[in-house]
């Protein structure tokens, strides 16, 4: 039996480890899917979307503390205990997600592996019962070295991870797992490849037919039946094809996509500002400094938003800002970089830097 113990133990406090510390190095990220739980089709939470943040710090600490704590051994029973309480909540969020094809990434390992609704829900079916397991054998857990060493090493873990939290929201995620990380090239992570698997839907046809509306599949025709009138069409996606790593990127300017023009640049800057309403207008002063730096430089620079240009031209005034709006979607600029501003820089459509506004005077051009 305890052997059986030492073995959940290590298992079920190495998966939260893994799954706080990947969290954890981008807290962004998991404050994103907050919102999208948060959001009105969803679990329609949409008063507790600015706190999203919040609630995203609390838990990656919780979740990789209880880790810790568990394989060193620090009060054992409120570890365990806590341990379930989180589980049931990720159980709950997972089934909500996978049943009604909601926030279809949870998130629970970041980006470092992306798991599906149901395949999440496995998993944390497996760790219910793991931690059920060790509910029963808990006293077989046992501090290791001694309690001391477990209190003290609990509490200068602590201590790590509210330091590691601080630095990534100044700055960015000390490791980066996204599509958009530096040396990826983003036209080659938007192709797709040939022969890729296709989206699979199914459609449901509604047509009148002697006064009445009836439901059809694609294989009865129902336009061919005598004086039937088409009503209503339901698509449902039955099987998810191929996306490439990098999609819904654009770089429009005048209502037209100038992508495949800037990816030919040497030398280009893109000042990242995914929501105007939300940008840390106390960093521009910065961006002013290193845009005038860029230009002399022979770098082409332009904001990039999924804001309206009214709203930008308002801001290009007020800091006299030397470069244009391209539009951008929301999505796609917030998974590029953890930063709003943030500066990218681009050779031939390859990221060869990435920093938040905030070190901007530590740009090297």
């Amino acid at each position: 039996m305890k052997i059986l113990t030492h073995i959940a133990r290590v298992l079920v406090a190495a998966t939260f480890i893994f799954s706080g510390f990947v969290k954890l190095i981008d807290p962004l990220g998991s404050a994103y899917k907050f919102q999208d739980y948060f959001a009105a089709d969803v679990l329609n939470l949409e008063f507790l979307s600015p706190y999203a943040l919040q609630f995203s710090i609390v838990l990656i600490v919780a979740e990789i503390m209880l880790g810790v704590m568990l394989l060193v051994g620090f009060k054992s029973k409120f570890t365990v205990r806590s341990l379930m309480v989180l589980t049931l909540v990720f159980l709950f969020l997972t089934w909500y997600s996978a049943y009604y094809n909601k926030v279809t990434d949870c998130g629970c390992f970041g980006d470092a592996i992306t798991l599906t609704p149901w395949e999440t829900f496995y998993k944390n079916i497996i760790l219910v019962v793991l931690i059920l397991f060790l509910l029963f054998t808990t006293k077989h857990i046992k501090a290791v070295f001694s309690k001391n060493f477990a209190s003290r090493a609990s509490f200068i873990a602590f201590a790590s991870f509210l330091f590691i939290t601080y630095y990534v929201l100044q700055h960015l995620p000390i490791i980066d797992f996204r599509a958009y990380a530096i040396g990826n090239d983003i036209p080659k992570g938007m192709i797709i490849p040939e022969g890729a698997k296709q989206d699979v839907y199914e459609d449901t046809w509604i047509y009148k037919v002697n006064g009445e509306d009836k439901e059809y599949t694609t294989e009865e025709k129902p336009w061919e039946i005598e004086g039937a009138t088409f009503v209503d069409r339901k698509t449902v996606l039955l099987e998810k094809g191929y996306e490439p790593p990098i999609h819904d990127f654009t770089m429009e300017l005048g209502g037209f996509d100038q992508a495949e023009l800037l990816f030919q640049k040497e030398r280009l800057v893109l000042i990242v500002m995914h929501d105007l309403n939300k940008t840390d207008t106390n960093l521009l002063t910065k961006i002013v400094t290193f845009s005038t730096r860029a230009l002399q430089e022979g770098y082409d620079v332009y904001a990039i938003s999924s804001s309206k240009e009214e709203d930008f031209l308002k801001i290009k005034e007020q800091f006299k800002l030397e470069f244009d709006l391209l539009f951008c979607d929301d999505i796609a600029l917030k998974t590029m970089i953890r930063a709003n501003p943030g500066i990218v820089i681009l050779n031939k459509g390859t990221i060869t830097g990435k920093w938040n506004a905030a070190d901007a005077d530590k740009v090297k051009l």
